[in-house]
């Protein structure tokens, strides 16, 4: 397990989120240590405006050193205002073998759930067991693009394992707590050549599925079939999630005309 060797302060930590299926946002961290090659777009945009020089930057995540202290001024301020409460839109708050951040995550959400806001998690790590005690109002999700440990070892190097991931998630669901899965940035077959329904299958217990183009990706702007593709896999999730009443999601642009050239 690790800790994060740095840390810094931030003026305001909640945020209302342009995100289309969000609300209002926190992150406690700045950086993340999955180190995603999609690449990842919270990298390019920290990049872009200065708050990271690079790569290996990014992946050495920095903890907000007065979270906690900061949603004890914002939430009052907020609470009216917020359907639910999102841990992280750029940074990952169950990052795997963290424990420093895991925990602070765990002393957030209680903290939100004080105020009677509820709390949206989405992590590529593992869920902690102890989540269950907290409020039946949080809804817990994973992060799941393949089944395959080659490919997260290329693109999601240090993640954790698929099967960990839905383990962990599968507790939570066995307990009753709320869980979703987003399926996204979902890869094409030049990137990988995998199954969809054995993906969908694995996770056919969760209460909503979101599903998502990759996008900002050179190797899928060269599939030349990328629009029928994604128009099919979005079909198959919906109804997917029709047969087994599971809410679902289909990310804006997903769904395409399908322009593409012949192969």
């Amino acid at each position: 397990m690790s800790t994060t060797k740095k840390s810094i302060t931030r003026k305001s930590l909640i945020y209302k989120t342009n995100v289309e299926y969000g609300d209002y946002t926190v992150n406690h961290v700045q950086g993340c240590a999955h180190g995603c090659e999609y690449p990842c777009y919270a990298y390019l945009m920290a990049k872009r405006f200065g708050k990271i020089a690079s790569y290996e930057e990014w992946i050495e995540p920095a903890i907000v050193n007065n979270a906690l202290e900061l949603l004890d001024k914002e939430i009052p301020k907020h609470k009216d205002k917020i359907t639910s409460l999102h841990l992280c839109f750029t940074t990952d708050p169950f990052m795997y073998n963290y424990t420093d951040i895991c925990e602070l995550s765990i002393e957030i959400i209680k903290k939100i759930n004080t105020h009677n806001v509820s709390c949206s998690v989405l992590t590529k790590g593992v869920l902690p067991k102890n989540l269950a005690s907290l409020s039946q109002k949080n809804i817990y999700g994973i992060t799941l693009i393949s089944l395959d440990e080659s490919f997260r070892e290329r693109m999601e190097p240090h993640s954790a394992p698929y099967e960990k991931r839905i383990e962990s998630l599968k507790e939570l669901h066995d307990k009753g707590c709320r869980t979703w899965v987003s399926i996204e940035p979902y890869p094409t077959p030049n990137i990988v050549k995998q199954d969809f329904l054995p993906i969908l299958e694995s996770i056919s217990f969760v209460d909503k599925i979101i599903f998502g183009r990759l996008n900002y990706n050179r190797e899928v702007t060269a599939y030349n079939q990328r629009d029928v593709f994604y128009n099919t896999l979005a079909k198959q999730t919906v109804d997917f999630c029709n047969d087994r009443n599971i809410a679902y999601y289909i990310k804006h642009g997903t769904i395409k005309p399908a322009k593409d050239k012949a192969q």
